[in-house]
């Protein structure tokens, strides 16, 4: 049977598109998953010439979720590193850390004050309406930082409602440590509410998460108690606000968007049993991102859109001597532990979209951003200005063949790069039910102004910037092969292949100083290499059960392999394996979830030298599980409850048999902080409309 539906589509900064489209009934989930990020305009995940994942607004509803990270841990592909001193966490895709994932709000690049994504867990997790994630360069069109991949977080936009309300709490215990409301365990409250009518919207929401800490001495330990606790996860408290107004008016749509974030991340260590005093700190980000987008539909053949975005960040450290004796404090004098840090970035985009015909069209663009920093720990008040302009073709051969291959030339104020940068991806329809993707990209990465410029000293860190970084150059090789072959009696089957091999000439990486041995800095590797792949099954049956089973594996350059007296092999391979399972259960109106992760070790190999003789010495960081398991229920119309336990396999450190404890974030030692363990969950949601 087919039916025939007009879809509208306006998303994430394209021009809205409208069309009758023929739907197979059987195939009508396909519709479902609709994406922008890389696009010409919003296509189903069919269409798209790039393979990319989804999470749409339901999952990330069903995780219950108090940040994006929590969101990505049972993904394919990704890991997450805790920096417990600073209160950071950092991402790796494909092999490769997060400074070469390309993370944006709404098509806006996020700012991050260190090498680390720590703006991943600064986004209100209830304005996401979902998640991109395009594996692969894509610097030919997103240009510096995307040479892994993009996550592109896409908020909400308001709907059909003329007036929606909107509001959530909820109460989680931090392993087995728990106090209502405030203190001890994990606290969220937010409330949103938008309008809007034929030509205006209007949406705005605010969120405050409250973070206990976990496995902190309490204020009466004794100083023995105090000195003793390990793994400590410090308190950390964060008010979020959001805003958006848009216009539209026939074929044009204008929006301003404001994101507002504070941040505060407590710290107490190095009680002194000798005269009863220990430091108190505290961190404290401010972060400001606006955006203003605009698109306009000149006619069927031409399309405008334009994206301006501002951000300004703050990270202050204070710092302080508390005498416990007669309960004083006096600030502290040590490096770096009075400071603030200031970076600010400004990004315009403008993009046209001009159709030939049916089987060509055409995406031309330029781009320019500028980056500026500022505070004791940055040498000077450095700037950077990135010029680019980029042009990318869509070739449509009989329905089956779809290339589109790209270029965008670069001007950089600090670094010459390559004349041009390419890029060619191609979709073949092979049969009615198998595709194949296939994609060649050039990557060019300019080092950042925290690479260059950036000191970072205290007491657990030792890290200076290197000025005289190269910047990164990388060749990457992408393909994929889908088949959803299984479209009847309401039961859906999707299988995704994919395996990729990058190669980075110049690639940044944290190592010792050439004449300092105690301290670290930036350093061009000669070349990386990471090379892998993926396979990912999707089930549906009746809608009531929806399962995926993936695994991957992932190897990672060791580059000791190049010393022929070592005999190491060239890769170091890594497995994980992941399920998502949702069964709905429509007579109580509720859902049952579970998300399971196994992450294999992380082996690697270090040199060891006894008696002058050297050796390659293979270490690794433990494997483990991880799971989720959520219930979910509608009490009312307008209410939902949701309860679950997270980290069901309470983790909290991973063995790692490495020695080394130098670097900037070091692994070394018997354990690596990753949770603070199995946590129990109860909140309810709001949600109300008043239509027309």
């Amino acid at each position: 049977m087919r039916i025939y539906l007009s879809i509208a589509l306006s998303l994430c900064g394209f021009v809205t598109v409208a069309q009758e489209i023929k739907v197979d009934t059987a195939k009508a989930n396909d519709l479902k998953d609709v994406v922008v990020t890389g696009q010409y305009g919003p296509k189903t995940l069919r269409n798209s010439v790039y393979n990319v994942r989804t999470i749409n607004a339901e999952r990330i509803k069903l995780r219950a979720a108090a940040n994006v990270q929590q969101i990505l841990n049972t993904e394919l592909g990704f890991r997450f590193s805790n920096d417990l001193t600073l209160g950071t966490t950092d991402i790796q895709l494909m092999g490769m850390t997060g400074r070469n994932v390309k993370i944006l709000l709404d098509g806006v690049p996020m700012v991050d004050r260190s090498d680390t994504r720590e703006s991943l867990n600064q986004i209100d997790i209830n304005t996401i309406e979902r998640i991109e994630i395009v594996e692969g360069p894509m610097s030919v069109v997103y240009g510096a930082d995307a040479l892994a991949g993009v996550i592109n977080i896409i908020t909400k936009n308001p709907g059909k409602p003329l007036l929606n309300l909107s509001a959530r709490i909820q109460e989680e215990t931090a392993g087995n440590e728990y106090e209502a409301i405030s203190g001890k365990g994990n606290h969220i409250q937010h409330i949103g509410a938008n309008w809007k009518n034929n030509n205006w919207s209007v949406l705005a929401g605010f969120t405050h998460n409250d973070f206990g800490g976990w496995n902190l001495a309490s204020k009466t330990a004794t100083i023995e108690e105090v000195n003793a606790v390990t793994n400590r996860w410090k308190p950390k408290e964060q008010f979020l606000g959001n805003a958006k107004i848009g216009y539209r008016y026939n074929n044009f749509n204008i929006w301003y968007r404001l994101d507002a974030l504070k941040e505060d991340i407590d710290v107490r260590y190095g009680l002194n049993p000798n005269n009863y005093k220990g430091v108190l700190q505290t961190y404290t980000t401010h972060r400001y991102t606006q955006q203003l987008q605009s698109e306009y539909k000149i006619s069927n053949s031409l399309q405008l859109s334009a994206i301006a975005g501002f951000t300004k960040l703050d990270r202050a450290t204070k710092t302080v001597i508390h005498d416990f004796t007669n309960n004083t404090e006096e600030l502290s004098t040590g490096a770096g532990e009075q400071d603030i840090a200031k970076f600010n970035a400004i990004n315009f985009r403008a993009t046209a979209i001009y159709t030939l015909n049916k089987a060509v069209s055409f995406q031309p663009g330029i781009e320019y951003s500028r980056d500026a920093a500022s505070g004791q720990r940055i040498k000077g008040s450095p700037v950077i200005n990135d010029y680019a302009a980029f042009v990318t073709a869509e070739i449509k051969l009989a329905d089956v063949i779809n290339i589109r291959p790209g270029l965008r030339f670069i001007k950089n104020s600090i670094y010459s790069a390559p004349p041009v940068i390419p890029s060619l991806n191609a979709k073949l329809v092979l049969t009615s039910d198998l595709d194949l993707r296939l994609a060649y990209a050039k990557g060019f990465r300019s080092p950042a102004l925290r690479e260059l410029y950036y000191d970072f000293v205290d007491a657990s860190h030792n890290i200076l910037g290197n000025p005289d970084l190269k910047a990164e150059e990388s060749n990457s090789f992408n393909g994929s092969l889908v088949w959803s072959g299984i479209h009847e009696n309401d039961v859906e089957f999707r299988s995704t292949l994919t395996g990729f091999y990058n190669l980075v000439k110049n690639r940044i990486d944290f190592g010792l100083s050439p004449t300092n041995n105690s301290v670290t800095t930036l350093i061009n590797v000669a070349r990386y290499k990471t090379t892998g792949g993926t396979l990912d099954n999707v089930f549906r049956f009746k809608k009531n059960l929806q399962a995926s089973l993936g695994l991957s594996y992932i190897g990672r350059y060791n580059a000791l392999s190049e010393d022929i007296n070592l005999s190491t092999p060239e890769f170091a391979w890594a497995t994980e394996v992941n399920s998502n399972i949702t069964y709905t259960l429509p007579k109580i109106r509720g859902s049952i979830s579970l998300f399971y992760k196994y992450t294999g070790s992380l082996p690697s190999y270090q040199l060891s030298t006894e008696n002058n003789v050297s050796t390659a010495k293979l270490v690794k960081i433990g494997a483990f599980h991880t799971a989720d398991l959520m219930f979910n229920k509608n009490l009312f119309k307008s209410l939902t409850i949701n309860a679950g336990i997270k980290n069901l396999f309470n983790v909290t450190q991973l063995t790692n048999s490495s020695t080394a404890s130098s670097g900037a974030h070091s692994t070394g030692g018997a354990t690596v902080p990753y949770s603070y363990g199995r946590s129990y969950l109860l909140g309810l949601s709001y949600n109300w409309d008043k239509l027309k």
